[in-house]
């Protein structure tokens, strides 16, 4: 593959100093796709662009992440209008004594919530919100614990989108035979360090034994003293949510959180779909709510359709990282960066450079999935002929894949754990990224102790 040298970092650069500038992320991210189409077609970059634009939106890919994204707006609407959504919260609160405890329950249901990453941002944020508002936990670290337990938990249980996908690429690229990619997978999961890193630092830090420190200190600060859960970005949602609390007179039942949430895990399991799920899961809101009268028809579609509209900030976050990546693609960004690295990947050295510059492509893409099947073609080969363990080295790039589901401020995983905890994806980037380079050091470090003593 061609690639236009070191022109191909511009766009990615552009996008991560006008985020900072700008305290916006839409706008950089729209703004780093068309620079990139500058970069490649010159003056006929609108026409190539446009061009990316259909090609993106078309996107059978593209179509399920707006039908997904948007109907789990939809379903958890409902879920807040019945009461389901304050009544789990209610029985949560009453297990729930303190921070540590309010901060380690939702750690606790991230893990329970394995089968996708994008079912687990959205479904713990909505349970878990109002618990750990209670106990004065800012947003910011709230989406921390929910991202920390997302693609991290996908990929050390083989049972989950992620683990299918990863086992799949094993296959494909003659780790082992057709078939049995899943055995191949589970003898991985041990050497997915970062993963296990990013999980396990969860409670550390809610119990304070690795401190919190950056910025997030200053969140923590805001909310304990002054009671301000939500960042400045949006503190008017508080008013807002406060006042539809106070509005809200049905009776609050559990179960109308529970068998819903129950239903789309189990459809989706049993589909591998979610948006099999999610339909479902809707429908089973209309059947609990409407002989109880809970809901009127048009009531229950009018706040269907305003769950949706309030996921559309979501979409458009991740559209124009889909127009980002096209622009990356053409550029030549992840073939650049690999063969500027290849001398680099050599010997014991191979795992630990793996997970640094994959880490690198999926954080500045937005591409997680796509970055590793880009990869593993590249790197299990080399492995193969340096006499490396070829699991070490599988679990280096799948390490990175979820490194740059936990990190990449406008990448879906991010922007979904935002839009659950009710943040901006600028505030992520400036109070969690600190945090999360915890674990990433810690796997840099057992990658190269793994590295060493393996070889």
């Amino acid at each position: 593959m061609e690639h236009y040298g070191i022109i191909s970092l511009l766009p990615v650069v552009c996008v991560v100093a006008l985020a900072i500038i700008t305290k916006r992320t839409v706008e950089p991210l729209l703004f780093g796709s068309v620079f990139g189409f500058i970069l490649l077609e010159k003056g006929g970059f609108f026409s190539a662009w446009l061009d990316a634009v259909y090609a993106v939106l078309m996107d059978a890919v593209t179509i399920w992440i707006i039908l997904v994204c948007g109907l789990f707006g939809s379903l958890i609407a409902l879920l807040e209008k019945s009461g389901g959504a304050m009544g789990f919260s209610n029985i949560a609160t009453k297990f729930t004594k303190n921070r540590s405890s309010a901060l380690i329950n939702t750690w606790v249901l991230g893990i329970i919530v394995f089968v996708d990453d994008y079912l687990n941002a959205l479904a713990v944020g909505a349970a878990m919100r109002k618990v750990t508002d209670k106990f004065k936990v800012p947003r910011e670290f709230l989406a921390f614990v929910i991202n920390s337990t997302g693609a991290a938990v996908c990929v050390l249980i083989p049972f989950s989108t992620w683990s299918a996908f990863m086992a799949g690429q094993l296959e494909a690229n003659g780790v082992v035979v057709n078939g049995t990619g899943t055995g191949a997978y589970i003898a991985t999961i041990p050497f997915i360090l970062y993963a296990w890193a990013a999980v396990i630092c969860v409670p550390l830090f809610a119990f304070k034994i690795i401190p919190v420190f950056g910025p997030m200190v200053k969140a923590i600060k805001r909310a304990e003293e002054c009671g301000e859960n939500f960042p400045p970005s949006t503190a008017g949602k508080a008013k807002t949510l406060e006042e539809q609390e106070k509005r809200l007179t049905v009776k609050q039942n559990v179960m109308d959180f529970v068998i819903p949430m129950l239903v789309l895990a189990g459809v989706t399991v049993y589909t591998k779909d979610m948006l099999w799920g999610v339909i479902i899961a809707i429908a089973t809101c209309a059947a609990l709510y409407f002989p109880r009268k809970l809901m009127r028809f048009g009531e229950f579609f009018d706040n269907s359709m305003a769950g949706f509209k309030d996921m559309l900030p979501v979409l458009a976050i991740i559209a124009a990282a889909f127009f980002l990546q096209r622009a990356n693609e053409g550029l030549g960004l992840t073939t650049y960066v690999i063969e500027s690295v290849k001398p680099l990947l050599s010997g014991a050295f191979l795992p630990v450079v793996t997970f640094i510059i994959v880490s690198f492509l999926t954080f500045t893409t937005g591409s997680f999935w796509g970055i590793a099947a880009i990869a593993f073609p590249i790197i299990l080969p080399l492995a193969q002929a340096m006499d490396v363990n070829i699991f070490l080295v599988s679990g280096a790039v799948i390490s990175a894949a979820t490194f740059g589901s936990h990190s990449c401020f406008y990448g879906d995983a991010v922007t979904l754990s935002c839009s659950s905890s009710q943040i901006e994806n600028i505030d992520y980037a400036k109070t969690v990224t600190p945090l999360i380079m915890v674990p990433a050091a810690l796997g840099i470090l057992l990658f190269l102790i793994f590295g060493l003593v393996m070889s």
